[in-house]
């Protein structure tokens, strides 16, 4: 049920600590996971439209 005394952009928060862990975390490696990026290869419908544009050029040049 919604706390009405609360105006729309206060928003009641639960901080729940996170348990400790036994050994700390390596900062190195977690900033290195953020920064992970994808694969660089274009996708399959990026592909086909990619193909589609190529035929439709040669098609037009050969008007």
């Amino acid at each position: 049920m919604a706390n009405k005394s609360l105006k729309t952009r206060q928003k009641l928060t639960f901080r729940v600590d996170a348990p400790s862990l036994s050994k700390p975390r390596n900062p190195v490696a977690l900033a290195a996971k953020q920064r992970a990026a994808g694969s660089h290869e274009k996708t399959g419908s990026a592909k086909r439209q990619m193909q589609r544009r190529l035929t439709r050029k040669l098609q037009d040049t050969d008007k």
